[in-house]
């Protein structure tokens, strides 16, 4: 080890001994847990919600034969949902604008709120806002609906009719979701920077032209593989895989609901609480991926 030592840059070796400390970190924590119920189940859960999404990803050539379901899906998904992304998107652009405004005006750099509000809709509000409201309303219908067709044995009866109850349920929610929610993550990133310029033009003495101007400055930079603004580019893949994600956990969650009307209440709980969750796990680590 004592050859290449010095050609390394200290900042890297640096870098390397921080990774190196949290990996033993998140190693030894999970020695001490192993033996709490819990923690043994969350690792079952997520082995599970693993296996699905695998189970999914093989049977990605069915859906074709499944468009109708599919359809439907992106339906409920989108159509059922657009109008509270909207509402819930402009406040968002709202709040953005009047607290980084009224900050920027101490340094009378008030112009600049409008690259702030795109910047950051972009970037994470839009698609982590979009990704909680489709879990706390989609999500939660995708558990609550197979949670009751698995306490009520319809999911045996499509194993006796030998249908493959993954590509039949599972396979359409998954996919809709995934597509429909960059898509409402367009919605939301627009009308959030609307309602940023709204506030920028009746509070912080900002001209539309001008707020126009930041905004669109803030989104000029283009991606390596996509001519796209690179913001733009990554928040719609965050909301992919933050789709993705959602109805992973939330199908698993409503396939192994056990007890009743109260097995059904407990996976749509968990399968919200879950979703959020993993969404936030998942920002962070995209975001360190694509910006770092």
């Amino acid at each position: 080890m004592a050859p290449f030592l010095p050609n390394m840059p200290l900042a890297a070796l640096e870098g390397f001994g921080t990774d190196l400390f949290i990996l033993a970190l998140a190693v030894g924590v999970a020695f001490l847990m192993w033996p709490v119920s819990f923690f043994q189940d969350f690792l079952k859960e997520t082995g599970e919600r693993l296996l699905l999404a695998a189970a999914v990803a093989t049977r990605l050539h069915h859906l074709p034969k499944r468009a109708r379901w599919f359809f439907s899906q992106m339906f409920s998904a989108g159509i059922g949902n657009v109008h509270v992304v909207l509402l819930v998107g402009l406040f968002i652009g709202m709040i953005l604008a009047m607290q980084t405004g009224v900050e920027l005006a101490r340094y009378g750099q008030q112009e600049q709120v409008g690259f702030l509000v795109a910047a950051s809709m972009a970037r994470e509000m839009g698609p982590f806002v979009t990704a909680i409201i489709l879990a706390a309303t989609f999500g939660s219908a995708l558990a609550a609906e197979l949670g009751t067709m698995s306490v009520s044995d319809e999911l045996t009866a499509l194993e006796v009719l030998s249908i493959d109850h993954v590509s039949f349920l599972v396979l359409p929610r998954v996919i809709a979701l995934m597509i429909m929610c960059p898509l409402l993550t367009i919605f939301c990133d627009g009308i959030g920077i609307l309602g940023g310029g709204f506030i920028s033009v009746a509070q912080l003495n900002v001209t539309w032209d001008m707020y126009l101007d930041t905004a669109f400055s803030a989104l000029e930079t283009k991606a390596n593989l996509i001519p796209i603004p690179k913001d733009v580019y990554a928040g719609l893949f965050k909301s992919f895989v933050f789709g993705g994600l959602i109805a992973i956990v939330s199908c698993s969650s409503g396939l192994n609901a056990r007890g009743g009307a109260l097995g059904v209440g407990k996976a749509t709980s968990r399968a919200v609480r879950d979703s959020i969750i993993v969404t936030i796990i998942a920002n962070y680590f995209l975001t360190w991926i694509m910006y770092s």
